[in-house]
């Protein structure tokens, strides 16, 4: 089972990080051209865009997932009629994201304005829903392959294209959003592809609304609970901007968070992995063996977001061309080490999310973005960027264990996950980084090679105890 996770964690989890670590070699040359006023304009835009891009699929992902594992004969039929209204929803989405764009694009964006907008919307109006109905039959089907040499491809093509249009046609923030469009719009064509002359899934448009409206029921409550982890994750540069915070500072932020999205997206291709193998867990009634997985992720987590943080200003010193850009490594520490709620938070809601209870999600998401949001009005104005982090790792935190003493939690999990030890290791581990980060080379490579050997032992010992088995 273990070596199963492992394969299908790497296949995923490597993948998006072939052309990541290939953005890492281009950041001295990209950033060279860039100010803090173009990762300002990027951030805003993609802080609203993601206040409305929750919206996309209406969370019918959920459904399809479900109904893949529990109706294995049948499912296609109602994919092909979710394919169909979701084509058509699409375009009454794009309308509003277009609406929302021209409404609050930063006055920095010039006459760019029409151009930035026709960009953002133009994959879902050409190909609607592709990505998400391919991306997810392969997934189900436990295909890694299908998905990571798409992800290998498009985004070595992302990289080259912002090195193309940024360093060499000068377009600074303009470079984003034509990669963007040109890398999503191919994306979304492979998938259009496949769905519909090899697997095939072409879409129903004459669907019953009977059944649009039973799959409504189950994936409507799950959209509290996605926009309130973008109220998480994004919410704060679109809250500076609302708080007239200096455009040049909401970019130093947005910098430091493309750090942790390194690690998000290690965290979301994880996720990917182990989603399919905790379901059929579930099924055979295999928790302990499910847990097993949960906790070897949280020690790899915890390792590697750890060991980046205490090397951060060395990092940004060498990949960031830019002096002023370089002082936000003390945000990235914090960014960074809030990305190691995620294991935890999929221990806590895989089973129940497997049960079908989606109801009860926005319980935990609703608050933690209730607490990101209002937190950060209180507090940026007065401490400052370094306040929507701080914000941001206490959020991410109650995301990540609130869910564990939750009465559904206990209802449909008989197994202890020890929310409290990981949680306080957690925020051990982050006190510890940012004070280690400005400490001498030597005292850091020592502090490395201890931190390794101790979560080496508490793998081992869990290992044992848990009977993990491989």
């Amino acid at each position: 089972m273990l070596k199963k996770l492992f394969t299908n964690t790497a296949i995923y989890g490597l993948s998006p990080y072939i052309p990541r670590v290939a953005s890492l070699f281009t950041l001295p040359i990209v950033t060279a051209h860039l100010t803090a006023m173009d990762y300002g304009v990027a951030g805003i835009i993609a802080a609203y865009s993601g206040a409305i891009g929750v919206l996309n699929t209406l969370g019918l992902r959920t459904v399809l997932v479900n109904s893949f594992y529990k109706s294995p004969c049948q499912y296609k039929w109602l994919w092909r009629q979710l394919y169909g209204f979701l084509t058509l929803w699409l375009f009454v989405y794009a309308a509003l994201f277009a609406s929302l764009l021209y409404l609050i694009m930063p006055a920095e964006a010039g006459d760019q304005t029409g151009l930035i907008i026709l960009l953002n919307i133009g994959p879902y109006i050409l190909f609607g829903p592709a990505q998400v109905l391919g991306s997810t039959y392969y997934q189900v089907n436990e295909k890694p392959i299908q998905v990571a040499t798409r992800t290998v491809i498009f985004g070595l093509a992302t990289v080259l294209l912002n090195l193309y249009t940024i360093a060499y046609l000068q377009m600074g923030f303009m470079g984003w959003f034509w990669s963007e469009f040109i890398v999503v719009a191919l994306y979304n064509l492979s998938y259009w592809v496949s769905l519909n002359f090899f697997l095939p899934l072409r879409p129903i448009f004459n669907f019953k609304w009977r059944t649009i409206r039973s799959s409504l029921k189950i994936s409507l409550p799950t959209v509290p609970h996605f926009y309130s982890i973008y109220l998480l994750n994004s919410s704060d540069r679109g809250i500076m901007d609302l708080l007239k915070v200096p455009t040049a500072s909401i970019g130093k932020y947005n910098l430091a968070s493309n750090f942790s999205n390194y690690f998000s997206a290690f965290a979301s291709a994880s996720n990917v992995a182990v989603g399919p193998m905790l379901n059929r867990l579930f099924k055979k009634n295999e928790d302990l063996v499910a847990r097993s997985i949960i906790f070897t992720l949280q020690v790899i987590f915890l390792g590697a977001t750890f060991g980046f943080s205490i090397w951060s200003r060395e990092i940004f010193t060498v990949l960031i061309k830019n002096d002023d850009l370089q002082q936000g490594y003390p945000l990235a520490i914090i960014l960074v080490m809030s990305i190691n709620y995620r294991p935890m938070y999929i221990g806590a809601n895989a089973k129940v999310m497997f049960e079908g209870r989606t109801s009860v999600l926005w319980r935990v998401s609703a608050v933690g973005g209730l607490i990101s949001v209002l937190l950060n009005f209180l507090l940026i104005p007065h401490y400052g960027i370094m306040a929507a982090a701080v914000v941001t790792f206490v959020a991410y935190m109650y995301m990540g264990y609130s869910g564990f003493f939750f009465a559904v939690f206990k209802r449909y999990n008989s197994i202890n996950y020890y929310p409290v030890f990981w949680l306080v290791i957690t925020i051990f581990l982050t006190v510890l980084a940012y004070l280690a980060v400005n400490w001498s080379l030597p005292i850091k490579v020592s502090l490395s090679l201890v931190l390794f050997a101790v979560l080496g032992f508490v793998y081992k010992r869990y290992r044992r105890f848990i009977k993990i088995q491989v």
